[in-house]
């Protein structure tokens, strides 16, 4: 029987793909790294998990901060504290692409996010996800969760952009090139069905269990 000990997912901001991930991790028995992986990171940096948050996922986060900040005049709102100089995002990419290895070796886990693709790239039992949705369902999704008074277009090409110079800068990758991924998955066919679609995937083919 075809056994993959890691699952990653890639995914557009807002197109549920967290939620898609969650779910394959609950179907799996698998435990699901997402959020929970800022912590981990975190604990080796040494530094506060609000920190590592900030840059998670970020080419780099205080300049990221600063220029979001004089773009929609809101400068005040930002603090640029010691640790985000210290711990830079570059230092946190080292550290979140350890602790990814480090997750890999204990296997059975589904990662979500931080170019684990790219970071796993080459390892057989590894199965690699995109998920995506049209523009429509992501905005409404993040309005949803994010309230009216958001302006989610531009978060989700900020967020979106940030994501793609993150793969592209530390790993050389095109965050969404189909070759990096065993499956890409339209999430408008709801989360249900994805999540079907990918333990059907999972499933059908893979690597020998020893």
């Amino acid at each position: 029987m075809s056994r993959w000990q890691v699952v990653t997912i890639g995914r557009e901001y807002g197109s549920g793909g967290a939620a898609v991930g969650a779910a394959v991790a609950q179907a799996l028995g698998y435990r699901l790294l997402d959020r929970n992986l800022i912590e981990r990171i975190a604990a080796a940096a040494q530094v506060d998990p609000q920190v590592a948050e900030r840059l998670d996922e970020h080419v780099d986060g205080w300049v990221a901060r600063i220029n979001r900040a004089l773009r929609f005049g809101a400068f005040d709102s930002v603090a640029v504290d010691a640790g985000d100089a210290i711990v830079d995002a570059a230092r946190m990419q080292a550290l979140t692409a350890a602790v990814i290895q480090e997750a890999a070796a204990e296997g059975q886990c589904v990662i979500v996010g931080r170019a684990a693709q790219c970071v796993l790239r080459g390892r057989p039992d590894v199965f690699n996800v995109f998920v995506y949705a049209p523009r429509g369902d992501r905005a409404r999704r993040l309005r949803a969760r994010l309230g009216p008074e958001v302006d989610v277009d531009t978060l989700i090409d900020d967020t979106d952009r940030e994501r793609a110079a993150y793969v592209k800068l530390h790993h050389g990758c095109d965050w969404v090139d189909r070759r990096l991924y065993h499956l890409m998955v339209n999430a408008a066919l709801g989360e249900a069905a994805s999540v079907k679609i990918v333990l059907a995937a999972l499933e059908a083919g893979g690597p020998s269990a020893s």
